[in-house]
């Protein structure tokens, strides 16, 4: 990585899905790292199942925790729909990583419209560098499928050459020691899920 330039990540998935947690792991390891980071976390409906939105930004220096339209080097989507929604963020030649999940909104559960069954495919067909995981599924072979936000941590590392043992090292730090060996092995199903997927994310 080229520590003037600065690396754009968004985080996105609906409450409960342990998105605001992932920003924060992968922000403590940019620090970690020697790098000036900002963090910007937007919460939708109170509830569980409403929108979140994290953007972590890290770099030489950074003036601001807001990603411009066109700017993330990587989505990091914890459900189909939401990845939808933010792909307008995503920049030119980017990373759009999904979870192969859905969680139904609002508008679904009261029929006023319907999921688009498809919406993942087509998603792939619009951004060349789209990686569709059933983190989820992967989590639930580790024990919990609440850890599939670990298996997709495990994935961006590995995409984004971070250092494991730094990121390791962070969740241990930010993980409930109950459920810490679940979540490290969930990591590591994820950085293995990564190697085979011969990831890799071109930053400046």
């Amino acid at each position: 990585m080229n520590r003037q330039s600065v690396t754009n990540i968004m985080i996105v998935g609906v409450g409960g899905q342990g998105t605001l947690l992932t920003s924060r792991v992968i922000a403590r390891v940019a620090t970690k790292m020697g790098y000036d980071v900002k963090v910007s976390e937007v919460h939708g409906m109170a509830q569980r199942g409403g929108s979140v939105v994290s953007q972590v930004r890290f770099g030489g220096k950074v003036y601001s925790p807001i990603i411009k339209k066109g700017d993330a080097d990587v989505v990091l989507a914890f459900e189909k729909l939401e990845a939808g929604r933010w792909l307008g963020y995503l920049k030119q030649g980017g990373l759009l990583i999904i979870n192969d999940e859905r969680v139904d909104p609002l508008p679904v559960m009261s029929g006023e419209t319907r999921y688009p069954d498809d919406i993942a495919e087509r998603l792939a067909r619009l951004v060349p560098r789209t990686v569709v995981v059933d983190a989820t599924g992967m989590a639930r072979s580790c024990g919990s499928a609440r850890a599939a936000n670990i298996v997709l941590v495990g994935l961006l590392t590995r995409a984004m050459a971070l250092p494991a043992e730094l990121v390791a090292e962070a969740i241990q730090e930010m993980v409930p020691a109950k459920v810490l060996d679940i979540n490290l092995r969930a990591f590591e199903t994820g950085l293995e899920y990564g190697t085979n997927c011969r990831l890799k994310v071109n930053l400046a």
